[in-house]
């Protein structure tokens, strides 16, 4: 996991002193996982446990590929996320991250430098407060709206279409082709998809979409043709799809692809399948 080593930035530096080292290599199993990770990993995170150093169970997590580090304190009562430092100013976090390298390929070419971001975990509560007095189409699109996606297309001011797409779905393909090619490479829409698998290898696949930096140019690449754009990792973390497949069951969508968007009139729009003309689509958003 050489990339975890380009650490450009981490929200906290935790440096314990004065307390007996215990090697992860001599843990004699992994501990239960904090609760709040949990949560990242329905999100789509991929997680691997460090190991015990200092006293503190340490845990790293990718998510769209920015790296997350963070030690449970000895009590269980509280978590600290950034990097553990010894006594002398050596950076423990980063001899546990070695050891991974060699073992974990898939964590490897998802992580990135981290770069400021916002808290992840306050950004999945202020997500998931509940909302009150909204019709079953708003239900839908604030679940839509909070589901694990990747983004396409580079004008953040473009309408945006949220697509539920399988990546071995042809026609998921032929639809993301016709978008692509016009309205997505002149920047008139943005499309946040919502990668989802009828089949284990196919949601290694999201998977693999959603934790990765390059989503898009790799998405694109599988598009055209390259097996190795999307890699089938048996062992990668599928709750992220699995949780946008709940989405899906839960409103009775059994098939993909399938398109919501806000109106400009601020209908709320759904396209099941492939359209058969795209001009219906930009009409209702321009």
């Amino acid at each position: 996991m050489k990339n975890f080593l380009r650490l450009l930035l981490v929200p906290a530096l935790v440096c314990v002193m004065g307390l007996s080292p215990v090697s992860a290599q001599t843990a004699e199993k992994t501990p239960p996982m904090p609760e709040v990770l949990k949560e990242l990993g329905t999100r789509g995170a991929q997680i691997r446990y460090l190991g015990r150093e200092k006293g503190l169970d340490g845990w790293a997590t990718i998510l769209q590929g920015q790296e997350q580090y963070f030690y449970v304190t000895p009590d269980g009562e509280a978590i600290i996320m950034g990097l553990l430092f010894d006594k002398s100013g050596h950076p423990v976090t980063i001899d546990q991250v070695a050891k991974l390298q060699g073992g974990d390929a898939a964590l490897d070419a998802l992580a990135t430098p981290a770069t400021p971001a916002v808290d992840p975990l306050q950004a999945i509560q202020e997500e998931l407060r509940a909302q009150q007095n909204l019709s079953p189409s708003q239900r839908l699109m604030k679940e839509v709206e909070a589901s694990n996606m990747i983004t396409l297309g580079k004008n953040a001011d473009a309408p945006v279409i949220y697509a539920f797409m399988d990546p071995q779905c042809p026609h998921c393909h032929a639809l993301m082709n016709d978008l692509r090619k016009d309205l997505l490479a002149t920047g008139q829409i943005q499309i946040k998809m919502i990668p989802v698998g009828l089949r284990d290898e196919t949601k290694a696949q999201a998977a693999y979409l959603l934790a990765a930096p390059d989503a898009e140019e790799r998405w694109y690449k599988h598009l055209d043709g390259d097996t190795k754009a999307l890699p089938i990792d048996p062992a990668i973390n599928k709750q992220g799809v699995e949780r946008n497949l709940l989405i899906m069951q839960n409103w009775k969508l059994d098939a993909t692809p399938i398109l919501l968007y806000h109106s400009k009139t601020g209908e709320i729009k759904m396209v099941r399948g492939r359209p058969r003309d795209l001009a219906e689509i930009t009409a209702d958003l321009f």
